[in-house]
């Protein structure tokens, strides 16, 4: 699912506040209001007219030695030409985000997600009954820390390698659990759902850098709201699901219309709009490079993306196991 903390954040959405001078220009590292002559020597450029521009009329002009831009040193000549000659720094050397250290940070969080999800799909795979029923309840805890903690994330300011790193256990052991059991169930559909959500990822990054697709202000505020509805709906699923009000395993999603499952349309439009999330993020992710965020911030586009991939995976796992069904 997009994730709001780049909207909401000001690092993100253009709104951060920019500095300016009084005259209303950027300012220079180190300016301070109030402040002449910065970083210059005192002496060097002091001015002893009324109006500023030297001696006063009829002062003695010839005190000290003249010194200037052109009193330069060998020494100090060589210094600059070095200067001069050096590459210019990039985002890494003035610990700027990057589109590496989102890849590295993505990576490693599905490395955390993969390791827990393992273990959880071997617990509800097991033949003993005792270790299945410690998957069950794996998967229920892994379903609402990742919940809790997903919101947590999402609506920090500041990102937390941390409490993003929790995330990922929870959201393993969910993942594992649920995919093992529909493994069980449907064998080869994990493969299926991997593949169609990479391929989908693969086909919405092309369109973005190649094709240069973009959504327009007003699509992507449709979309947020469409995607408010559809947690609502999923919300208000689950608490029938769970106090058995509905007894299909699918909760609402069982429900045909037409002879078609509504989880299956439903589904669809689910990964319609986590296809277009991925768009937002990945303008969210270019905006935060191109500002010079600091590197901090690449865990927040690593978040993102992440929690983005696995709602369409789960939700290609969904529509592959009511196909199944049918």
């Amino acid at each position: 699912m997009s994730n709001p903390f780049f909207t909401k954040n000001p690092a993100f959405n253009g709104r951060a506040a920019t500095l300016t001078t009084p005259a209303g220009y950027p300012t220079m590292p180190g300016y301070q209001v109030g402040q002449r002559g910065q970083g210059l020597p005192a002496d060097q450029y002091a001015s002893s007219g009324p109006y500023g521009y030297g001696a006063g009329y009829g002062a003695p002009t010839s005190q000290r030695p003249a010194s200037g831009y052109g009193d330069v040193s060998p020494q100090q000549l060589s210094h600059l030409e070095q200067q001069y000659a050096a590459p210019s720094a990039t985002n890494v050397d003035r610990g700027r985000m990057t589109y590496d250290d989102v890849v590295m940070r993505t990576a490693g969080i599905f490395a955390v997600i993969l390791a827990t999800g393992a273990v959880t799909w071997g617990m509800v795979s097991s033949t003993d009954a005792r270790l299945g029923a410690l998957g069950l309840g794996a998967l229920a805890i892994g379903a609402v820390g990742a919940l809790v903690l997903g919101l947590v994330n999402t609506f920090k300011r500041e990102p937390s390698p941390l409490l993003i790193m929790a995330y990922a256990v929870f959201e393993g052991a969910m993942l594992g659990g649920f995919s093992g059991i529909m493994e069980n169930l449907y064998p080869g559909i994990v493969l299926q759902a991997v593949l169609a959500s990479a391929a989908t990822f693969g086909v919405m990054l092309l369109a973005y850098t190649r094709a240069g697709f973009r959504l327009s202000a007003k699509a992507s505020k449709v979309l947020l709201i469409a995607m408010g509805g559809y947690l609502v709906f999923s919300l208000v699923n689950f608490g029938l699901m769970v106090t058995g009000v509905v007894s299909d395993p699918w909760g609402l999603r069982g429900v045909t219309v037409a002879g078609i499952p509504l989880g299956l349309v439903i589904g669809l439009l689910a990964v319609v709009m986590a296809a277009l999330s991925l768009v937002l993020d990945f303008e969210a992710i270019q905006q935060g490079v191109e500002q010079g965020l600091p590197t901090r911030y690449a865990w927040a586009g690593a978040f993102g993306l992440v929690v983005t991939l696995v709602w369409m995976y789960v939700e290609f796992l969904r529509i592959l196991a009511i196909l199944r069904e049918n």
